[in-house]
């Protein structure tokens, strides 16, 4: 019983090693990045997956239309919103 005990040991730290790593941590960035997508709002300022600059301009289901600096408007999906920034202007 020992022998086999000594040698399921190193898988069992090995799995939770990679649990507290590698899975959990990748869990609660997934969360925290859907939870900012639902909450996108008119007037947020915003940084796109792409590196896009602009201002939310209109919301719907499952878009978000945005308005760059140069007063185009873009669509792009929500899950294309990588953050949003506070209290700071937009690229110039």
């Amino acid at each position: 019983m020992p022998q086999q005990l000594s040698a399921i040991l190193p898988m069992i730290v090995i799995f939770a090693l990679m649990y507290f790593m590698l899975i959990r941590p990748a869990q609660k960035q997934r969360k925290n990045t859907q939870n900012m997508q639902s909450n996108l709002a008119r007037g947020n300022k915003i940084v796109t997956i792409g590196g896009l600059h602009g201002v939310i301009d209109a919301i719907d289901d499952s878009s978000v239309l945005i308005k760059a600096e140069d007063g185009s408007k873009l669509r792009f999906e929500r899950a294309a919103i990588g953050k949003v920034v506070e209290g700071t202007e937009t690229a110039k």
